[in-house]
């Protein structure tokens, strides 16, 4: 072997401490961020906290003027650097800033990705991530299985049984049941998943391998005499069957605060939607002047604890500034990109995600998923995490799934109450309306909005005449 010698000229980005904070006051929700200022102010004394800031000078901070976006940014790395993952870091596509420590993340998917990391390597893990990208609020797959199987193994340059081992491992996981075609196997692998010895876990699971719409007639004495068992057994087994979760996906979901004060503030005037911070939840920080002067002044090596605690003064005030200026660009595009949301209401929520944010502000898509985790806008349709106005385009069609939920909730809300619709019937209306979907899409939407089938429908509504006929 002959030894060579070469040069090679490369980028690489090292987190320096004022990164690092920058990093994280992004992802601080305002209570978190309350706290942390209040230890900072503790800590050091150099620190002040400006008591006239007003809503009107917080709308205009970073809105453009190059001089305060130069002292948001000053003494911090290029934005670029570190929001695009091709442009830094030595390894290629990775977002090494998803490594930082963040506490609980509000996102669930990104729990359950930070459990399996432990288990599975980078590649596994992204495609792990691309079931959970492609799964609806309470866990379901929003697309057939072989559809996503096929586009799965092309993105990631997998077999479709490599790629169906990583979904059988979200199945199995914890939540059990995420990433399922349906009901009946969410149900299954949750059964399966029972710890211990269960008496009823056979016959429960021959009951989900049946008609589940049997289930829900509750006629045990057919069931029991379809199994071949006794009544009493399958009573038992159907109570198993209730104590599993049909929906694993809202065991992830962050228990909500009784109160939540919003970070942001979005209003119409002049025929325009304004938008603006909350003063409350995004208070200002700054050098105290005096404290700053004296130390510009002195010299020797008396006065270098100060000096090292007015650099960390200066990068935490940069930090923070460099925090208000992304979330006040990230409401501003989202208010932009959902006007229509904000003035009609759910059915005209448009498809958005996070790389058209990302894009619009010129960040990196991990940038705005911190940003807006844990955030709140107050709007006159009400107060909104920022995460809500985020939706998925429906395939096929330029309306997005939230728009078409809200639209299988107004048709059966208003039907007939003797003659309630049927998923098929809704599916046609909706198609008249231009927007083609499945039957079982219909069925999807409606379990979502927690609605009962038509045939249970009728059988609500009858209920009352039947008593004023008795």
């Amino acid at each position: 072997m002959k030894a060579t010698l070469a040069t090679q000229l490369g980028q690489q980005l090292h987190l320096t401490p004022a990164l690092l904070q920058s990093i994280r006051l992004l992802q601080l929700n305002g209570l978190q961020l309350e706290q942390e200022i209040r230890q900072v102010l503790e800590n050091n004394p150099l620190l002040e906290i400006e008591e006239e800031a007003s809503a009107s000078a917080a709308e205009t901070a970073g809105a453009g003027d190059p001089q305060l976006e130069t002292a948001a940014f000053d003494e911090l790395p290029e934005s670029s650097m570190w929001d695009v993952p091709g442009a830094s870091w030595n390894d290629a596509d990775e977002d090494r800033t998803a490594r930082l420590a963040m506490g609980e993340s509000s996102d669930p998917h990104l729990r359950i990705l930070q459990a399996l990391s432990l288990d599975l390597d980078e590649g596994d893990l992204a495609i792990a991530g691309f079931w959970l990208e492609h799964c609806d609020d309470a866990g379901y797959l929003q697309a057939p299985l072989a559809q996503l199987t096929l586009l799965a193994s092309a993105r990631f340059d997998r077999d479709g049984a490599h790629v169906e081992r990583i979904r059988q491992r979200l199945l199995q996981g914890e939540p059990a049941g995420m990433a399922a075609r349906d009901l009946r196997e969410c149900l299954q692998a949750q059964l399966a998943a029972l710890p211990g010895t269960v008496p009823a876990r056979h016959l429960a699971a021959r009951l989900l391998d049946g008609d589940l719409n049997l289930l829900a007639s509750h006629d045990y004495a057919a069931i029991a005499t379809g199994l071949d068992a006794e009544q009493a057994d399958v009573l038992e087994a159907f109570r198993l069957v209730l104590s599993l979760q049909p929906r694993p996906g809202d065991t992830l979901q962050p228990q909500a605060d009784d109160a939540v004060i919003p970070e942001v503030v979005a209003w119409r005037a002049d025929g325009q939607w304004r938008v603006a911070l909350n003063p409350a939840t995004t208070p200002r920080v700054s050098l105290n002047p005096v404290y700053e002067r004296a130390l510009g002044a002195s010299e020797g090596s008396a006065a270098q604890p100060m000096r090292e605690l007015l650099q960390e003064a200066r990068w935490f005030t940069r930090g923070l500034s460099m925090r208000y200026d992304t979330l006040l660009r990230t409401a501003r595009v989202i208010v932009e990109r959902q006007a229509a949301f904000l003035a009609e209401g759910e059915e005209a929520m448009a498809p958005l995600t996070l790389k058209e944010v990302a894009d619009a502000i010129g960040m990196h898509e991990s940038t705005v998923s911190r940003i807006t985790s844990g955030k709140f806008m107050q709007t006159p349709r009400g107060t909104f995490e920022l995460k809500h106005f985020f939706a998925v385009r429906l395939d096929g069609a330029s309306i997005s799934g939230q728009a078409v939920k809200a639209m299988v909730r107004r048709l059966i809300e208003s039907e007939p109450p003797a003659r309630p619709l049927a998923d098929e019937a809704i599916a046609e209306l909706l198609a008249r309306q231009g927007v083609n979907i499945a039957r079982r899409t219909v069925a999807k939407y409606r379990e979502q909005l927690d609605i009962a089938p038509a045939r249970e429908r009728k059988r609500h509504n009858a209920r009352p005449l039947l008593a004023r006929a008795g």
